[in-house]
């Protein structure tokens, strides 16, 4: 009797360990195949899609996680010869997001969109125009432009907030903005397409998704040199590191006729791939819990968005959204 005793005071330890390890928060998908945005409650599993007029490639909540930033082309535009359609900012309350509670035109291409610490201004790249646009969103207006590389498209804040590490496409380069002067600073030669960008938490490594090589770029901020490369899976696009800096997670997405659904988990100090998990289809979307326990994947083909937890590198649920989830942020309240 006293064996029966224990062994279910141990079942009911493990399971009550198992409730408190349960991630919550919501998480965010920019689903650009309907032209929808997806937010999850992770305690509940609750989903609620919102249609837009924008087909959203990425978005962001802001640290104060009052607003979730939205930027995408419209939803249906007529792709005329010589026409050009202007893409938007949408900002909406988290707490309202049946309609944005302003709009701001961010050019012809916008692709990704961060803030800056203090959620005050927000930087958008626009892919067609070859510049990062800044906005003042206490203001709600453009404050200014960057010229960047060909074709900017992820970009990324450094943890101290000095510094945006823009990832050019076409240039086979990341660009770096001072956030204080709005002035390129310098281009750092990567290597083929990069897509996205990420920091290491000190601050000492960015890395870079080189999707037209299958590895993901290690740069030394300091001297703004790419030190290293990862051969990870077939065309790397988002990553993240976790909080303590020993993990980063590389989405890899793969073709649209053979998409890949496989993450990558590197090691930025050995340089080596320490495991691979399973998502679903076309993983994209990288973004990570605060306190880095927890990894969510947006993947592109399944429709869906993978959680991981980042201590036992293993996937633990997947949650349906909108069609074609690109961006996915994560906020921690519910």
């Amino acid at each position: 009797m006293c064996k029966f005793k224990l062994l279910l005071a141990s079942t009911l330890m493990l399971a009550l360990n198992l409730a408190q390890a349960a991630p919550v928060g919501t998480v965010y998908t920019a689903n650009e195949r309907d032209s929808s945005i997806s937010q999850v409650r992770l305690a509940t599993g609750q989903t609620k899609t919102t249609a837009l007029n924008i087909a959203p490639h990425n978005l962001q909540v802001t640290a104060d996680d009052r607003w979730l930033l939205v930027v995408g082309m419209p939803a249906h535009a007529e792709h005329q010869a010589g026409a050009k359609s202007a893409g938007e900012l949408q900002v909406f309350s988290t707490a309202a997001l049946d309609k944005p509670a302003f709009s701001l035109p961010a050019g012809e291409h916008p692709a990704h969109v961060v803030t800056d610490l203090s959620g005050q201004r927000a930087f958008v790249s626009d892919s067609a125009a070859n510049l990062l646009r800044v906005f003042d969103l206490a203001q709600r207006k453009p404050i200014g432009t960057v010229k960047t590389g060909s074709f900017p498209h992820g970009l990324r804040l450094s943890p101290d907030g000095k510094t945006l590490y823009v990832a050019n496409m076409h240039g086979a380069s990341v660009s770096v903005i001072d956030t204080a002067t709005l002035k390129q600073t310098a281009q750092i030669a990567v290597g083929k397409a990069p897509v996205q960008v990420g920091f290491a938490p000190d601050g000492r490594q960015a890395y870079v998704s080189l999707s037209g090589e299958n590895q993901l770029g290690i740069i030394d901020t300091q001297r703004q040199q790419l030190i290293g490369k990862v051969a990870v899976g077939r065309t790397p696009v988002q990553m993240y590191a976790t909080a303590d800096g020993r993990q980063v997670y590389v989405a890899n997405q793969g073709s649209n006729t053979e998409p890949d659904d496989r993450v990558s988990v590197v090691d930025p100090q050995t340089l080596k791939v320490i495991a691979t998990l399973t998502t679903g289809k076309g993983a994209h979307g990288v973004a990570i819990s605060r306190d880095g326990a927890y990894v969510f994947v947006s993947n592109l083909e399944a429709g869906t968005f993978s959680v991981i937890d980042s201590a036992s590198r293993s996937v633990l649920s997947s949650h349906k959204v909108g069609a074609g989830p690109n961006g996915i942020s994560y906020q921690g309240s519910e």
